[in-house]
């Protein structure tokens, strides 16, 4: 079980997302308050005081390593994890390098957005970043976002042959975390 005397704050552009996390963070125990963009993040720390928050690369026209360097100013002691659909291993570093914790790719269950926290290996040791099978299944998950979930046009924007696409899918997440 995890300690409810933690305190998230969900930063992301992608109202549903956000309200979805939230309410998973909530059945879990624990306390979480969102925001959509820079400013709002910023009005929502200074009000609750978080301890963690959990905080979209891309925030609209918003920039999410700008918010994690808000965050960490504002509240020295406060965890953050970076959460983005588009990751890239230059972000990823850009992101450890401003404090944050660790660096999740979308999509990420509550569960798994908790273990990012826990995980006291990411904090100490050297930092992992997305592997090339890990950032190809998030470039397809993208695409396929893109177009509705239409697989055909989806290889067609990818340049792969759909069964090779559908092969892709049939395997599931690279890290194991599924679909």
């Amino acid at each position: 079980m995890t300690d409810p005397s933690h305190t998230y704050l969900v930063v992301d552009d992608d109202r549903e997302f956000a309200a979805a996390l939230a309410a998973a963070l909530r059945r879990r125990g624990q306390r979480a308050v969102l925001a959509v963009d820079a400013r709002s993040a910023e009005a929502e720390a200074r009000a609750h005081r978080p301890d963690r928050a959990i905080v979209d690369l891309r925030l609209g026209a918003d920039d999410g390593l700008a918010v994690v360097e808000t965050l960490r100013r504002l509240l020295p002691e406060i965890a953050v994890v970076v959460l983005t659909g588009y990751g890239s291993i230059p972000s990823a570093v850009e992101a450890m390098r401003l404090g944050a914790v660790n660096y999740l790719t979308k999509p990420a269950s509550a569960d798994e957005v908790i273990d990012a926290f826990e995980d006291t290996s990411v904090s100490s040791g050297p930092h992992r970043l997305p592997t090339l099978e890990e950032l190809e299944w998030e470039h397809i998950q993208r695409v396929l976002h893109e177009t509705r979930g239409n697989v055909s046009e989806a290889a067609r924007r990818l340049g792969m042959h759909r069964r090779t696409l559908q092969r892709k899918l049939a395997r599931g997440r690279p890290d194991g975390g599924g679909t």
